[in-house]
């Protein structure tokens, strides 16, 4: 657990920096305040986990069907890199939320609770359980279905929104 704990704290800890940063620049009167504030935010957009999600669930889809080195690598190269991607947005989301809870606007608490960030949530959630695929044939066969359905769905959601 403190493999994701401690990088998450940080990212988050890191980006409320960053933006308190900017905000104070901003009110200051700098103009490039601002600009950095925009362009954490933009990076920082929920509707980012939805295209993670599905190269994720693609990729934990070959790790429950291919053979054990196979998997290991597809893991290893696919699964922990796009795992690593999602928690680090993730960890930039509620930085630059605290941020603007604690110098701006307090309201501003209900951006965490958008509906893409429940993608976030999941692919954590499967790369915890990614393990316990490969113990038994019939979890594995539903995973592997489960895991191509989710990831065509966050593929036609991401490209019709």
């Amino acid at each position: 657990m403190s493999r994701i704990a401690w990088p998450f704290i940080l990212v988050a800890l890191f980006t409320l920096a960053l933006a308190a940063l900017g905000y104070g620049l901003a009110i200051k009167g700098y103009g490039i305040g601002m600009t950095g504030v925009e362009r954490l935010d933009a990076i920082a957009a929920p509707a980012m986990f939805m295209p993670l999600a599905a190269l994720y669930a693609f990729s934990a889809a070959l790790v429950a069907l291919l053979p054990l080195r196979a998997a290991s690598f597809t893991h290893a190269s696919a699964s922990v890199p796009l795992y690593s991607a999602t928690l680090i947005l993730l960890a930039t989301i509620v930085g630059v939320v605290l941020a603007r809870v604690i110098l701006v606007d307090r309201d501003t608490i209900r951006q965490v609770l958008d509906w893409h960030l429940l993608f976030a949530l999941a692919v954590i959630g499967v790369h915890l359980l990614t393990n316990q695929l490969r113990k038994n044939l019939l979890i594995r066969s539903l995973a592997v279905i489960a895991l191509l359905a989710a990831s065509g769905a966050c593929l036609f959601w991401s490209f019709r929104l």
